[in-house]
């Protein structure tokens, strides 16, 4: 890799994240659109079909948030429930081997955290460029850091 970007720089999928948030709206629209349209159902069971759209809605919400923020103190890792800032010294390996399903950091406690922000499930080019950009900032912060 010839030039890193400039920090901070954020690393999602946006292809994935764009179908999610896509088919998250949709679903909810339907149901809450087929709920109104059912005569025969009572406020309370219009309410809970609302409700239903809105936490599948929530869901796939949340599946969506995942991303990667690097800056020059670091990477932030943001998956599905859990948020992570790891310092650039800590990370000794950016992975992303045929068949993965997203990029794993090698940590230096001996731990592999997944990063579900670079996954080559519907664009894998970008996943690949984006876990090698990541790669080279992290060579690139560590060789830093050396005395």
């Amino acid at each position: 890799m010839s030039e890193l970007p400039a920090l901070p720089v954020t690393f999602r999928p946006g292809r994935t994240r764009a179908v999610l948030l896509t088919a998250g709206i949709a679903i909810f629209v339907v149901i809450t659109t087929v709920a109104l349209l059912l005569e025969q159902l009572g406020p309370g069971e219009k309410l809970s079909f609302v409700f239903t759209g809105a936490l599948l809605f929530a869901v796939l919400a949340l599946l969506a948030r995942v991303k990667v923020v690097a800056d020059e103190t670091g990477v932030t890792v943001v998956n599905i429930a859990s948020r992570r800032h790891l310092e650039w010294a800590e990370i000794l390996q950016v992975n992303l081997r045929p068949g993965d399903p997203w990029v794993f950091l090698n940590l230096s406690d001996g731990t592999s955290l997944p990063v579900l922000g670079i996954q080559p499930g519907i664009a894998k080019e970008r996943a690949i460029a984006d876990a090698r950009t990541l790669r080279a900032l992290a060579e690139d912060r560590s060789q830093r850091d050396l005395p």
